[in-house]
């Protein structure tokens, strides 16, 4: 189940997702991970969830991070829940690619019982049918 938190910077998009991140933590039974651009979830994020810093492992587009997702849940079956903040930065704002990518997310996650909750940064009335179908 793919479920994306949808707004223009500064709504608290990041701030729910660590809310989210944090509680999973408590509750899951699994690994939980948490993945980004850059480091400043560090401090608000708890340690027993895997913090992913994207250019770390050269993710820079839609079809490496897919890719990156896929291996993590092909090498870990304990991951219960991931997380991704700025999504659509890290796809380089192409949002064809990203919009093929969050479909292929939704199918890998139904098909593996994964929950993966994503940010996007962009205007909710400018979210395209497929974005409106993932948003929380």
């Amino acid at each position: 189940m793919l479920k994306l938190i949808v707004g223009v910077k500064g709504t608290g998009k990041t701030k729910v997702l660590v809310k989210m991140v944090n509680d999973a933590v408590d509750a899951s039974s699994g690994a939980v991970v948490c993945i980004e651009k850059g480091t400043n979830l560090r401090f608000d994020v708890k340690h027993e969830a895997r913090l992913i810093n994207t250019n770390d492992y050269c993710i820079f587009d839609a079809q490496s991070l897919f890719g990156f997702v896929s291996g993590i849940l092909a090498s870990n079956h304990d991951v219960t829940e991931i997380f991704i903040d700025g999504t659509l930065r890290i796809c380089e704002r192409n949002i064809e690619a990203f919009e093929k990518m969050i479909i292929e997310l939704d199918e890998l996650s139904e098909k593996l019982g994964v929950k993966i909750v994503a940010t996007v940064s962009m205007p909710t009335e400018t979210a395209s049918d497929t974005v409106k179908k993932f948003m929380i």
